[in-house]
C-alpha cells in the first residue's frame, strides 16, 4: 500500500546510488516543516504526485504536510474556466468571478494556519492564499498547466498574485513566462511502486478484463484520462473509427471525474452519445471508474495506448504506459514530446491528424516485433528520466535555495 512506502523500496528499481543521494541531500532539511496545498485529494496528476511525494519526503525525515483547499461548486466552476483560459480559451473575467475566487481563498485562510518553513502552492485554485498571511517564509507556486498560450487577460489578473511568490515552477521550458521572480522547470514523474504501476500477475489482469467485458483476444487500443475536453475523447473515437476500418481492434476509454472539475459529467454524456452513434459501437468500452488496479491492468493489456490531447501540461499516463512497455501514440503537444521519442518508444502526431493516428495504430497492430522494440525502449527511457526518485532530487535542489 502507498502509505507504507519507504524510499529503500526503490533501490531495486533505481539502484543504491540514487537512493543514497536522496538521503544525503535530505539530511540538511530534517528539521524543516514544508506545506503543500492544492484543490483535490484525488483525480488528476497533482493529487497522485503528492500522494507519493509527501509520504517519501516524510520517510527521509522532512516534515511535509498536505492540505486541500475547500471550495463550493461555484468556486470550482470559476477555477475550471481559469484552467481552460490558461490553456488558451477565451474567458469573461467578470468581477463576480474574481470575487468568488478571492473570497474562497480568504475563507480557507481563516482555518488554515501556516507557520511552516516553506509553502508550495499547486495550480491556480489556491494561488491568492498568499494575500492572507503575514509572509515569514518563502512561497513557491508550482503550476502544472500548459501556459504556452495563456489568455492574456487572465494571466495579467493572476500575475499580481504570482509576483508575491519567491519562485515559480513549471513542467516545461515552453511554459515559462516573462515575470520578475525566478523560474524553474521540474518535470512530473510516476511512482513505479504505486497500485497503478507495480507489476501484476497475468491472472489478475485477465480477471479485471473479464469483469469489464474487455476481450483479451482482440487487440486493445486504450486512452486513460480524466473526461476532459482537452483530452479529446471525441477525437479518439473518430480516430478509432478510421483505424477499425483498417484492422480488427477494440477501443477502451477509461476515465474518472476529478472533484475540482465540474465539466466532467457533461463531457462524459457527450462521449456516451458519440459512442452510441459510432458504426463500431460494439467494439467500444466506455468505463467511468476510479480504480488504479484497472488502469494498471489495461495499460499492460493494451497493444497501443493513446493520448490524443489538445492541450497537455505533461500527461503522466504516457509515462505510465511506457513504463509498462506499451507503445504510445500521442499528440505532439505540451509535455508529451518530453516522454516520447518519435519512432523509438512511440509515435507523435498533430492532434488533428486523424489519419496519422489511425495509420500508426494499424502499423503497430500489424508488427509485434516493432511493438516489443518500442516497449522496451519506452521502459528504459522512463526509468532514466521520469520516476519519482528523479522528482525528489529536483525538489531537494530547489529546497537548497530557500531552506
Amino acid at each position: 500500500m502507498t502509505n507504507s512506502l519507504k524510499l529503500n523500496d526503490y533501490k531495486k528499481i533505481v539502484g543504491n546510488d540514487v537512493v543514497n543521494e536522496i538521503r544525503e541531500k535530505a539530511k540538511k532539511f530534517s528539521k524543516k516543516h514544508i506545506l503543500c496545498i492544492n484543490s483535490t485529494y484525488q483525480g488528476g496528476g497533482v493529487a497522485e504526485l503528492l500522494n507519493t511525494l509527501v509520504i517519501l519526503f516524510n520517510n527521509v525525515g522532512i516534515d511535509v504536510g498536505w492540505r486541500i483547499l475547500h471550495g463550493t461548486p461555484y468556486f470550482f466552476n470559476v477555477t475550471k474556466k481559469f484552467h481552460n483560459a490558461l490553456q488558451g480559451d477565451k474567458i469573461n473575467l467578470s468581477e463576480k468571478k474574481k470575487k468568488i475566487y478571492y473570497e474562497t481563498n480568504r475563507r480557507f485562510s481563516t482555518f488554515t494556519h501556516i507557520n511552516h518553513d516553506l509553502v508550495i502552492i499547486h495550480d491556480p485554485q489556491p494561488l491568492p492564499l498568499i494575500d492572507f498571511y503575514k509572509k515569514t517564509q518563502p512561497w513557491v507556486w508550482r503550476c502544472h498547466i500548459d501556459l504556452s498560450a495563456a489568455n492574456p487577460e487572465l494571466w495579467n489578473y493572476l500575475e499580481k498574485f504570482i509576483k508575491k511568490y519567491d519562485h515559480f515552477v513549471v513542467s516545461k521550458e515552453d511554459y515559462e513566462k516573462n515575470i520578475s521572480i525566478p523560474q524553474t522547470v521540474i518535470h512530473p514523474a510516476i511512482d513505479p511502486l504505486s497500485a497503478k504501476n507495480r507489476p501484476l500477475p497475468a491472472k489478475l489482469i485477465n480477471k479485471y478484463l473479464k469483469k469489464y467485458g474487455i476481450n483479451k483476444n482482440i487487440p486493445i487500443i486504450s486512452q486513460i484520462s480524466r473526461f476532459d475536453k482537452w483530452k479529446d475523447p471525441l477525437g479518439v473515437i473518430k480516430t478509432f473509427e478510421i483505424a477499425r476500418k483498417k484492422t480488427n481492434c477494440q477501443l477502451v476509454l477509461l476515465g474518472s471525474l476529478a472533484t475540482d472539475d465540474p465539466e466532467g459529467i457533461a463531457i462524459f454524456k457527450d462521449i456516451e452519445e458519440s459512442v452510441e452513434n459510432c458504426k463500431y459501437k460494439k467494439d467500444i468500452k466506455l468505463i467511468l471508474v476510479n480504480d488504479d488496479i484497472l488502469v494498471n491492468c489495461l495499460q499492460r493489456a493494451s497493444s497501443v495506448v493513446m493520448q490524443k490531447s489538445l492541450k497537455e501540461g505533461f500527461a503522466l499516463t504516457v509515462s505510465e504506459a511506457l513504463y509498462k512497455e506499451t507503445p504510445v501514440i500521442a499528440s505532439n503537444i505540451g509535455g508529451i514530446p518530453l516522454q516520447i521519442i518519435n519512432g523509438e518508444n512511440g509515435f507523435l502526431h498533430d492532434p488533428d491528424d486523424y489519419e496519422g493516428f489511425a495509420g500508426s495504430i494499424a502499423l503497430l497492430l500489424g508488427d509485434k516485433k516493432l511493438r516489443t522494440k518500442l516497449g522496451r525502449h519506452g521502459k528504459e527511457y522512463i526509468k532514466k528520466n521520469f520516476l519519482i526518485t528523479r522528482l525528489m532530487l529536483d525538489w531537494l535542489d530547489l529546497f537548497e535555495e530557500y531552506l
